[in-house]
């Protein structure tokens, strides 16, 4: 007799345990469509699943509404979540959500040294599974031009926590200062005395006359004295290139 009763309670309580692995379910899938968005990634899918749990200590009931808590969504490929039975004699039950997204973005065709300029022939947009990817990126502009600190494999998701500024003017290196204003140019040889990226300012010696100025890094072998406004060869100050060399300095300044 007792054990028909416990069996019956058990099938009872069945509808409002799925409830609850439907409500989190929903809650994680939430979270990672919301992270995809604000990562910008195209053609995103999304899988979640709920682990099975001990159905023994699963909660049987609640006479108020159940909370559904995210407690730890970090890695995609392993989230927490509790569902709360508020009052003096609620409970907690924890959850653990394992989820996974895919998505076209930007993957290395060929390998790639650390530091080299990266150029649209070297990459391509795959659909990959990019839950366990921090950075991976859609928008094949944003990584152009830019460098990776770690060398890259052909066929390796890029991140955009990787990428950084190359380094257009070595230590040593002959560069050509270019001054223009009011629509005159100057060209004159240099020695580049510092490395530098696109947008930075390095020491320069004007070969010509031997004098150290401060320039500022235009392109590959190319640069400009500081003091003049920057020409249309500068990098805006909202595109990304700008905004990888004001990250960079800030670090240092930290």
């Amino acid at each position: 007799m007792l054990a028909a009763l416990a069996s019956g309670a058990a099938v009872a309580a069945e509808p409002f345990r799925a409830e609850l692995e439907a409500r989190v379910e929903a809650a994680a899938r939430a979270h990672l469509q919301a992270e995809v968005e604000r990562a910008g990634l195209r053609e995103p899918s999304v899988e979640v699943e709920v682990l099975p749990r001990d159905r023994n200590g699963a909660p049987r009931g609640c006479p108020q509404e159940v909370e559904i808590t995210a407690l730890d969504t970090r890695f995609a490929t392993r989230m927490r979540f509790a569902a709360v039975c508020p009052g003096e004699q609620g409970w907690r039950s924890e959850y653990v959500v394992r989820g996974s997204v895919t998505a076209l973005v930007v993957v290395a065709t060929t390998g790639v040294r650390a530091g080299e300029p990266l150029v649209e022939e070297q990459l391509a947009l795959e659909r990959r599974d990019v839950s366990g990817v921090a950075g991976a990126v859609s928008d094949m502009r944003r990584v152009v031009g830019l460098a990776s600190r770690r060398a890259l494999r052909g066929g390796q998701v890029v991140s955009e926590r990787w990428l950084i500024q190359p380094v257009l003017v070595e230590r040593g290196d002959s560069v050509t200062i270019v001054a223009r204003n009011a629509g005159i140019e100057v060209r004159v040889p240099g020695e580049a005395l510092e490395s530098g990226r696109r947008g930075e300012i390095v020491r320069v010696r004007n070969t010509a006359t031997e004098q150290v100025i401060r320039a500022r890094v235009v392109e590959k072998g190319t640069v400009e004295p500081a003091e003049l406004p920057k020409t249309h060869s500068s990098p805006a100050s909202g595109s990304p290139m700008a905004r990888t060399c004001r990250a960079r300095r800030s670090s240092f300044s930290a």
